[in-house]
């Protein structure tokens, strides 16, 4: 079975082991009708069961909804909100003087020298300070009007290039009352992309903060010719004389405060209808320039509509923590559902998130520790980094404690896929791992990339909540399938949500078919309110990606293949873009060869390459320092960490280690890499590489390893 495939090796003697055994199966057996009877666990594992989502017809290729909206697809949170700012104005009178955006208080900085001679920035921060819902009410009201005394018209777009935080949040709110188009750019996009956004928007006022300010922008300021006015979130940047005539630059609090002061009495604030556009978010693309998705106020509210009610008893005892990129659609769209059900939203960041983290310094608390959040998103680079981590400090442990750990993390494993829980494993062997997050999640929403199983797996054991793997692209507002949170199987991406329908269309080159047996498979087609409007300024590309069908209902041609499980769960099994035929004509996924590998603890990332005029498959290969460096040492190997990556000695120990793990995971002969890049810098969103999910750039990693590429096709390996 799969759970036994995933389970942790021992090296426990035979017959303590059976004593243990024995020992756990008497404890089982007592403990199993108390804990029946008072879990409520009867319920949840026969919702487990459940059909979760039906195809509307009895066609092939009808489109599947979930059961809770069969006969109609829902789009409206609350009545008569259609549009954002109502959604806000509700919440605000609703949760009035309740917490609602909090951020916390820097009492130091420093900078540390490593031996290394670097010099790392370490901060000590204090509690959570919080804004309410009146609060940010009142300075998205000022911060609205006060962008129209410097000349914003309704419809028009403005920029927002920051970082998540709480004026971010603020500065959204402000642009949907106003009905100002708000522009999204990732705080890592490269230069080059930055200056197409702006300029292809034609925006004359972008919202940032004096780091981005000095970094980023101060470099292509003089090649964005419309830009007027730059408006820092935290406060008076140092004055440059470098900046180019004409542009004026504010901090929000003094544009909140001419809000404040303007007579906005005889003026009826232009509001937005449903159909207006809310955000034009740009992608980080995976390929090629980033492009502008147009998002409409109801494509939003559709969208988080859908989410918001696979999340079982979301309210106001909810802490919710927001450190991935606010220009990314998986954490606009969890904020606003937090924001619309009475939920706190404690601000963080990657380099603080944990006591662990890069820019905590030791000794002091992480913000996980700090706020204790009860939800909170991750894609799966970060998910697969704790994993890693923690997996690093089992290995470390004595004898003793590893097999402890092992026997209850092979234990559990056994009665999660029974539909069980194990509290006592839970609070004796698994609270030290759960306090990593702050001890209190309740559920971990996962979205950006596929999660492997034994990634998910791990983190419903180790942190005692489900796991929520979720689909859905910026195109579709974030939405498309959520797991429900008593679903504990792997590797799906669970049913439709209740605001959309999907159905598969055949893809004859990849020999995927809607009538495929035991599962359907084809290209994925989300259908619903929350499918977007188009790209921006560009409408060939929008014919090509989306449809309309005989009902005006629009469809959104995904480019992943997925099949339906008979409940209803959708599973994603390959990409067209990811698609290469061999020269022998054979097909390879290289998107399933990195899901073998990329889970070794010898491997941080990969990426595999195949060319249609070659007959094996390549791959770049991000190795994890702790292990190669060991792996080296075993080996005899001595040199520099970069000696070491670029010797074709160690690439071959590593492509043996790589060969064993592809056989385990049944890949086929051709479908393993033959030869491999060692990178001794790992992939970051700043490397332009990868996106700010974590994706691979396939086309940026081509372009940076042709050399290698030619190195390694030369010659033909026999």
């Amino acid at each position: 079975s799969q759970a036994a495939k995933m389970k942790l090796k021992h090296n426990i003697n035979p017959i303590l082991l059976q004593f243990i055994n024995f020992i756990v199966l008497v404890y089982s057996l007592v403990t199993y009708i108390p804990w029946y009877i008072l879990s409520g666990s009867k319920q949840a594992i026969a919702k487990a069961k459940q059909v979760k989502a039906r195809p509307v017809n009895n066609k092939p290729g009808g489109a599947y909804r979930s059961v809770n909206s069969l006969h109609c697809l829902a789009s409206v949170l609350y009545p008569g909100c259609d549009t954002l700012d109502k959604v806000f104005k509700y919440a605000k009178t609703k949760y009035k003087d309740k917490k609602l955006l909090g951020t916390r208080e820097i009492l130091k900085e420093e900078d540390e020298i490593q031996p290394s001679g670097k010099v790392f920035k370490k901060v000590i921060l204090g509690k959570y300070t919080w804004l309410s819902y009146e609060d940010v009410y009142i300075k998205a009201v000022n911060f609205g009007n006060g962008l129209a005394v410097l000349g914003q018209q309704p419809k028009t777009n403005i920029a927002i290039f920051c970082e998540t935080r709480a004026e971010w949040m603020i500065a959204a709110q402000a642009c949907f009352m106003c009905n100002y188009q708000l522009v999204t750019l990732y705080a890592t996009l490269g230069g080059p992309a930055i200056v197409h956004g702006l300029n292809e928007t034609e925006v004359t006022t972008i919202i940032t903060s004096k780091e981005l300010m000095q970094t980023k922008l101060k470099e292509i300021v003089s090649q964005v010719p419309l830009l007027q006015h730059i408006i820092t979130v935290d406060g008076k940047p140092t004055t440059w004389s470098e900046f180019p005539k004409g542009i004026i630059v504010h901090t929000m609090a003094s544009v909140q405060a001419m809000g404040a002061k303007a007579d906005t009495g005889n003026k009826q604030p232009s509001r937005p209808v449903p159909s207006d556009i809310a955000v034009i978010m740009y992608t980080s693309g995976s390929t090629g320039i980033p492009k502008g998705v147009m998002i409409s106020h109801c494509n939003i509210i559709a969208g988080i509509t859908g989410m918001a009610e696979r999340i079982p008893n979301l309210g106001e005892k909810d802490i919710y923590i927001g450190y991935l990129p606010l220009a990314h659609v998986l954490e606009l769209s969890a904020e606003l559902v937090c924001l619309s059900h009475g939920c706190r939203i404690g601000y963080s960041s990657p380099q603080t998130l944990a006591d662990q983290s890069s820019k905590i310094k030791k000794g002091s608390k992480g913000d996980v520790t700090t706020l204790k959040p009860t939800l909170m998103a991750a894609v799966p680079e970060i998910m697969d980094r704790i994993y890693k981590n923690v997996m690093n400090k089992v290995n470390e442990m004595t004898s003793f404690q590893r097999n402890l750990f092992i026997l209850a993390y092979n234990y559990k494993m056994e009665q999660i896929s029974k539909g069980y829980t194990t509290p006592l494993c839970d609070s004796l062997i698994f609270r030290k791992v759960r306090m990593l997050l702050g001890g209190k999640i309740r559920i971990l929403l996962c979205g950006g990339a596929p999660l492997s199983a034994a990634t998910q797996r791990f983190m419903n054991i180790c942190f005692c909540c489900p796991v929520g793997q979720g689909y859905g692209l910026t195109e579709s507002a974030g939405a498309g399938t959520i797991t429900e949170v008593w679903d504990y199987t792997t590797g799906r991406v669970g049913a439709p949500l209740v605001c959309c329908e999907i159905k598969l269309l055949n893809w004859e080159e990849g020999g995927y078919y809607n009538t495929d047996k035991p599962y359907p498979r084809g290209e994925i087609l989300i259908g619903g309110q929350n499918v977007t409007v188009g790209y921006y300024k560009n409408e060939a590309r929008t014919r090509k990606d989306f449809t309309v069908d005989e009902n005006g209902q629009r469809w959104l041609h995904t480019g992943d293949i997925g099949e339906f499980h008979h409940d209803g769960c959708l599973k994603i099994i390959d990409r067209k873009k990811d698609l290469v035929k061999l020269q022998a004509g054979e097909y390879v996924s290289l998107g399933k060869v990195e899901a073998a590998l990329k889970n070794l603890p010898l491997v941080d990332n990969i990426c595999a390459y195949a060319s249609s005029f070659h007959s094996y498959v390549i791959g770049f290969v991000v190795p994890n320092q702790k292990e190669l460096a060991e792996l080296a040492r075993k080996k005899g190997f001595k040199g520099s960490w970069e000696e070491i990556c670029n010797s074709p000695e160690m690439e071959k120990e590593v492509l043996k280690v790589l060969a064993e793990a592809a056989m385990a995971a049944n890949l086929e002969k051709f479908e393993i890499p033959v030869k491999i890049r060692l990178s001794p810098d790992p992939w970051t969103p700043e490397t332009g590489l990868v996106t700010d999910a974590f994706k691979l750039k396939r086309k940026e990693l081509t372009a940076f390893y042709q050399m290698d590429i030619d190195r390694m096709y030369g010659k033909n390996v026999k």
